[in-house]
């Protein structure tokens, strides 16, 4: 058996153990553990192959394991490789052909449905068939530059040969994933390693000195970040449920040198939430809502094998509950940024709109970021006041 071989056949392997019950990269990361003896090319090309299955979604759920996993590879690949011209030569000259033409070769019909079987449940605005063709293409890795550091980075890249894009009038550069921008800039706080889209919610936010402002859902603390850069004068309260992920956000908060801010460990959908916040008011909240993460399907496309449609219902019912709780501590007059890296209305405009039924507050800007043609990830993000 050749090498290539013993590639796919480990593919098919780890395809058919895998059940979603935690990330893929993370079942990577354990299967390797137990074979050692692969070596880091061998790990790479493995990998690059189970995920290539995962992006082809429900498409050609039919077909042998092992020739999907092939199809994968001509449709995720944009260069002859050495993996197809092993195990599929006739198809390895046409890698740098069009989606249409790579389709043609294929045995089932390649359509929009058959790779993201949710379209009817997308938002508004999201072309349906750019959003899940892009699924096939592995999404960049983007920083945003802080503390004006912008052009000393790229001198950093370029020494690096590194190729990069600088989006117009921001500090957001967009790199190729994989790239060990730690390695390259070793200064943490000259950037944040932070989505385009994410960036961009940040155009909402439009904070003022001495305002207090709640990162209801902060997770690991980008918005909040971004929010300080801003205006470093706010004054910010950070909250989650649980308190290891404030433990890792406060360890990024000092690499980025964020100070003067209060957290605490917060369950929003508590019966006795209110009671427990007092009296506070704020005036912008930031409700990063938890959600199906849909939109960022593109870094885990094994999440679209194993989502179930129920859950988007699941999840709408999580994010009113926590947006009944948390707008009762907004000032009159305050600005509450809802957003989701969803793609579905459900996620998105339905419980907007809940929002506005229950109580005063009135969509002002906002919709759907879309990250699709420019390699990032596709968000929601609607400023409310």
């Amino acid at each position: 058996m050749t090498r290539w071989e013993n590639y796919l056949a480990s593919a098919e392997k780890i395809i058919g153990a895998y059940q979603g019950s935690l990330p893929l990269h993370h079942f990577l990361k354990s299967f390797f553990k137990e074979h050692p003896y692969m070596g880091g090319r061998d790990r790479r090309w493995i990998s690059q192959l189970v995920y290539h299955y995962f992006r082809l979604g429900h498409w050609g759920k039919s077909l042998p394991v092992s020739e999907r996993v092939i199809a994968g590879a001509l449709l995720c690949e944009t260069a002859p490789n050495d993996f197809l011209a092993a195990v599929r030569p006739a198809w390895n000259q046409h890698t740098t052909g069009s989606l249409t033409d790579k389709a043609a070769l294929l045995s089932d019909a390649l359509t929009p449905s058959a790779i993201f079987p949710f379209l009817e449940n997308l938002s508004a605005g999201i072309d349906a068939n750019a959003y899940a063709y892009t699924i096939l293409k592995q999404p960049r890795l983007f920083i945003r530059v802080r503390n004006n550091r912008l052009e000393k980075v790229l001198q950093l890249l370029d020494k690096a040969a590194v190729v990069y894009e600088v989006f117009a009038n921001t500090t957001t550069v967009a790199l190729p994933n994989g790239t060990k921008i730690e390695v390259i800039v070793p200064e943490k706080s000259w950037y944040e390693v932070q989505d385009a889209s994410s960036q961009q919610t940040g155009e909402l936010f439009l904070p003022t000195k001495q305002q207090r402002w709640w990162d209801c859902c902060a997770a690991s603390g980008g918005k909040s970040i971004l929010l300080k850069d801003q205006q470093p004068g706010v004054q910010l309260l950070v909250s989650d449920v649980r308190r290891s992920i404030l433990e890792n956000l406060q360890q990024r908060f000092t690499a980025a040198g964020v100070k003067n801010y209060e957290a605490r460990v917060a369950d929003l959908t508590a019966e006795n939430f209110a009671a427990s916040m007092g009296s506070q008011q704020f005036d912008g909240i930031i409700l990063d809502a938890p959600c199906s993460g849909s939109g960022t399907w593109g870094r885990t496309p094994e999440s679209i094998s194993f989502f179930k449609k129920e859950e988007i219902a699941k999840y709408q019912q999580l994010q009113k509950r926590i947006a009944h709780n948390v707008v009762p501590f907004l000032k009159k007059g305050g600005a509450l940024i809802y957003i989701t890296c969803s793609v579905f209305r459900q996620e998105n405009e339905e419980v907007v709109k809940y929002i506005e039924e229950m109580s005063d507050l009135r969509a002002e800007k906002g919709g759907v970021i879309a990250g699709y043609d420019k390699g990032a990830d596709t968000m929601y993000a609607v400023r409310m006041s």
